[in-house]
């Protein structure tokens, strides 16, 4: 299940959408028209309209069916231009990110945190629905604005091996470019619907014009035809629609199954959650009024349908694809009492509480880099056994911090101070006059543990922070990005590590905008070397060190190198340039662009922590989620790693 070619799928499936909406559109046309020649009559049975099938019909009905299709997709499209925050908040999803409340919710947020880090992403905003069925959903257009919505039901009946398989399940819909493509279908289903829609608003205005059968006949005849038409394509509106989920969705399913499986190793995961929602009494129903409008998101089916347009298969045929010895019975739960109270909030207990931490020193070799890259888009279980340890090797204290807003812009602003004492000094007058009285506190507080940090904990620590950050607003956030910029000139030199993690945090706020995949990377030569060419200068203490990387990373590529690197980069606004045209490489070109970039680091034959840190940077600004990489002879040894996969079974 490569990463780069479910987006190359993902692509396909766009234009095979983009296909079934066009035959839906052109269906109600057709149902239109066939409606519009119907006679209309008034009560003494005189004819008041009569139309014959004919060439301006047709391009009448069309215009206007296709204009409040287009509208209607439109102003929905717009909408959900936020990001999935919108669906989870019509659901009326609560953000937990920084506010858990009991211990169920601080376990699912534990759940999310490890496979974020896994993935080498940052922490998506988590939405707990207050629905007691067992369901799930992950949606927004890009993963940057990407939530997590999971009911209250799962996090009481689900224990954590299924909770982890029902997230690893949602995971993979982000990564597999499901998510992007159902949200778009929402917009596209929405304009087919509102036909129905339409035609009713029309008809209750003909209700207030005249008083009498004739002098509405007289008046409205025409409008009140239109409407009912509306109105009763409306329906078939919605037949389209929910085939068209159908159509779109219940494939997708199977795989996201297969991945959650491929995620955790472990197929009863993902089984168990579904058989517990096959033996459930509330199933996995949600009883918002929106429900229906967002089901082809859900983990399981939230409303009842018939098989034809269902927008899941069959719960019998998913459990047994991911468990061929199924006997056919369901686990059966009851539902918890209406009026049952919520578990108290405690300490969650970490199951790597006794694992030493690896060494801080770590070198790691070619085969950790490119084993790094092979699980893109699919972390597999050692991915996420490093998650948990490097989550255990954050200080308490700044864990804690970066799950509230204060602590959030602390951190950030804390992950940039200078380890000069002349230039912290500096840097810390600087955010005094800038930043927030209780911000500045925390910095305060947090400084110490920043600065012992492990240079392979930032990024992680960043990903924590980001969902804190996202709940800022738009203007606070400009004035922290502000900030951020101050922090990094006051030396008036930018290194490219502190322009990475500023590009980071950017687009995982602020948001990052779809991209088109258009670009060969032998298109892309030029901005390839400027991106080389930065990394080969900032992980080479010399330019001949540098141009040997550089010539070694380009032995791999089947076209010519462009002229030798400048002895100095002017500014990094030629990279930032670089990489956004490089975003737009076609995703079977992505492997040779990671490739290239690997043998670059990897050119002296080992990477640093630091070096580790810039790639996994650079990868992500690129749409190239890196996993944590493994350093087989740095690592914990194999009894102490036989323990920690002993405390994750029993977690």
């Amino acid at each position: 299940m490569n990463f780069f070619e479910q987006q190359r799928r993902a692509k396909r499936r766009t234009v095979y959408l983009i296909f079934l909406m066009f035959m839906a559109v052109l269906s109600l046309i057709a149902v239109s028209c066939v409606l519009m020649t119907i006679p209309v009559e008034d009560g003494s049975g005189k004819v008041l309209m009569d139309l014959e099938l004919d060439r301006q019909l047709v391009m009448t009905v069309s215009a206007v069916v296709v204009g409040i299709v287009l509208l209607g997709s439109l102003s929905k499209l717009m909408e959900l231009s936020e990001g999935g925050k919108v669906v989870a908040r019509r659901l009326e999803g609560r953000v937990i990110n920084h506010s858990a409340q009991t211990l169920e919710e601080q376990r699912l947020m534990n759940v999310v945190e490890e496979m974020a880090i896994a993935s080498g992403t940052a922490v998506p905003s988590v939405y707990l629905l207050p629905d007691l069925g067992i369901n799930a959903f992950a949606a927004g257009l890009t993963p940057q604005d990407a939530v997590i919505g999971v009911t209250q039901g799962a996090i009481n009946v689900l224990t954590r091996e299924e909770l982890q398989g029902v997230i690893a399940h949602e995971f993979s819909h982000i990564y597999n470019g499901d998510m992007r493509l159902n949200t778009r279908l929402i917009a596209i289903v929405h304009g087919i619907m509102v036909l129905g829609l339409t035609g009713s608003y029309i008809l209750e205005g003909t209700e207030q014009v005249g008083k009498t059968p004739l002098q509405r006949s007289k008046f409205v005849a025409i409008p009140m035809l239109i409407g009912f038409v509306l109105l009763f394509v409306g329906i078939a509106g919605t037949i389209f629609g929910n085939m068209i989920k159908s159509a779109i969705s219940r494939q997708r399913e199977f795989l996201a199954d297969a991945t959650a499986v491929q995620y955790t190793r472990n197929p009863q995961s993902i089984a168990g959650a579904l058989k517990k929602i096959g033996g459930y009494e509330l199933g996995a129903r949600i009883n918002s009024a929106r429900a229906e409008e967002y089901s082809h998101l859900y983990f399981g089916p939230g409303y009842s349908s018939t098989d034809s347009t269902a927008s899941h298969p069959d719960l019998n045929e998913r459990i047994r694809r991911v468990d061929a010895q199924w006997d056919g019975s369901f686990i059966k739960v009851a539902a918890p009492p209406a009026d049952a109270q919520p578990s108290v909030a405690l300490p969650v207990p970490d199951a790597f509480g006794g694992i030493p931490a690896a060494a801080k020193s770590v070198l790691y070799d070619m085969n950790a880099v490119q084993a790094s890259v092979a699980a893109i888009g699919a972390p597999q279980p050692e991915h996420l056994l490093e998650a948990r340890r490097v989550l255990d090797d954050i200080p308490h204290a700044l864990k804690m911090a970066a799950r509230n807003i204060e602590g959030a812009q602390a951190i950030v602003y804390g992950l940039l101070l200078s380890r000069s004492a002349s230039l912290l000094g500096m840097q810390v007058e600087l955010l005094k006059s800038e930043i927030d009285a209780t911000v500045f506190d925390y910095l305060n507080q947090l400084r110490e543990p920043l600065s012992s940090l492990s240079p392979g904990l930032r990024l992680p620590l960043l990903d924590l922070a980001i969902p804190s950050l996202r709940d800022l607003g738009k203007k606070p956030f400009a004035k922290v990005k502000h900030n951020l910029n101050l922090l990094i000139e006051a030396d008036n030199e930018t290194e490219l590590l502190e322009w990475t993690l500023l590009r980071i945090v950017e687009r995982n706020v602020e948001g990052a905008t779809p991209v088109q995949f258009k670009f060969g990377l032998f298109q892309c030569a030029e901005e390839l070397m400027t991106l080389l060419t930065a990394m080969a200068r900032a992980g080479q203490d010399n330019l001949s060190a540098a141009s040997q990387a550089i010539q070694f990373a380009w032995q791999g590529l089947a076209f010519e190198q462009p002229e030798e690197m400048r002895a100095e980069l002017e500014d990094l606004v030629g990279l930032e340039a670089a990489i956004k045209r490089l975003r737009h490489l076609m995703p079977e070109e992505r492997p040779a662009l990671l490739d290239a970039m690997t043998r670059c680091v990897m050119h002296d034959g080992v990477i640093t922590v630091a070096e580790a840190e810039l790639f996994r940077a650079v990868a992500d600004l690129l749409d190239c989620p890196l996993p944590p990489l493994l350093a087989a002879h740095a690592g914990m040894a194999d009894s102490t790693r036989d323990t920690a996969h002993r405390a994750v079974a029993m977690s």
